[in-house]
């Protein structure tokens, strides 16, 4: 059974709708703040202005709640730099300076707390029209088909998730665990209403997002002869044999991984593979070989105690998870509303949206 529409996801999902309804009738603002004279109406026209992009607000919320652009980039699970640029965009858009930077931390300037406040009153009204109209669609049921590839570790997936079921708890989920190479046949024939997947080559009847940003690198695990070695460089591993994905192969959603290998001159023998994150992080456990995992999988391992990271320092390739959903698909009415909302957490949750990566 499945569900969503937290306060904080009603406000993400108001995101998309905001400056187009208040576009239509802007004399309806004058309604969310009247107790906040300071609030100038050059402010209220900014925000309200229909080429703000309303994600920028959302991220500047989160850095005046945090006092900190490090953790507004660990809350919203993206990098620093992001959170940055961010900030620097609602700035130039509203023409003001919103923080002040003191070393690591920083201050909200008068501008900007002008702006938080009139901000969450907006989130706050918006939140509570989209409690009122979940309320009706809560007798929305049905079934929802989810393939994704093994292993996707999200935090913030699993929050969307749980929120979804409390909302609408009379959807049933079924998730499918599959090969990224067999998620595209699966999407065409409509027996999977989305997917999670690292496939890189997407045709026009498939409609993708970025998911979730991940890098993979190479680990050894606590059996491996290289376990607790100092100093070890790149040419050191140069012959060590390789645990492998099934999907590591030339033209496969993997590739980049064996491309890595090919280009640096490794020797090794692939001894051993699986389609299941468990499975390889079993083998490499164990000593079969060296092998790539998503950094934040590996590093759960390291400081397990279990595996130990291998140079190089940078990784070897970004392999993202991608949102995938049939493009000709008429979605039943369970299958909308949980598109609708999953759609709108890629958009809200990623440092980027997919039409800004390339999938090639």
């Amino acid at each position: 059974m499945l569900s969503l529409t937290s306060v904080d996801d009603a406000g993400q999902v108001g995101l998309n709708v905001l400056p187009a309804a208040f576009g239509a009738s802007a004399h309806i603002i004058s309604g969310f703040c009247p107790d906040h004279p300071a609030m100038t109406q050059n402010v209220r026209a900014a925000l309200l202005n229909d080429r703000l992009d309303w994600n920028l607000l959302r991220t500047f919320l989160v850095i005046a709640r945090e006092q900190s652009i490090s953790r507004a980039a660990a809350h919203l699970h993206i990098t620093q730099p992001a959170v940055s640029h961010a900030l620097k965009r609602l700035e130039e858009q509203l023409g003001r300076k919103l923080v002040q930077r003191n070393g690591p931390r920083i201050d909200i300037t008068r501008a900007g707390d002008e702006v938080r406040e009139l901000a969450e009153e907006i989130y706050g009204s918006i939140s509570r029209l989209s409690r009122e109209n979940g309320a009706a669609e809560r007798d929305v049921s049905g079934y929802v088909r989810l393939a994704t590839v093994s292993g996707v570790q999200y935090p913030a997936y699993d929050d969307f998730l749980a929120q979804f079921h409390r909302d609408y708890p009379d959807i049933d989920i079924e998730v499918q665990v599959m090969r990224s190479a067999d998620v595209p046949s699966a999407l065409l024939q409509h027996t999977a209403t989305a997917a999670l997947s690292l496939n890189r080559h997407m045709g026009k009847k498939i409609g993708h997002k970025l998911f979730m940003p991940q890098r993979y690198a190479l680990f050894c695990g606590m059996h491996h002869p290289l376990f607790g070695r100092p100093d070890l460089t790149t040419d050191d591993l140069l012959n060590e044999n390789f645990v492998s994905f099934a999907g590591d192969q030339i033209g496969a959603s993997l590739s980049p991984l064996s491309y890595f290998r090919d280009q640096h001159g490794f020797t090794g023998r692939v001894v051993a593979s699986s389609a299941s994150v468990a499975e390889v992080k079993r083998l490499m456990v164990a000593g079969f070989g060296i092998g790539s995992l998503p950094e934040h999988v590996g590093q759960a391992e390291v400081l397990a105690g279990r595996m130990m990271r291998l140079p190089p320092d940078g990784g070897v390739a970004d392999l993202d998870v991608v949102l995938l959903w049939p493009a000709d698909l008429k979605p039943r009415p369970a299958e909308r509303v949980f598109l609708e909302r999953i759609q709108a957490f890629a958009d809200t949750h990623s440092p980027q949206t997919a039409g800004s990566i390339s999938l090639d």
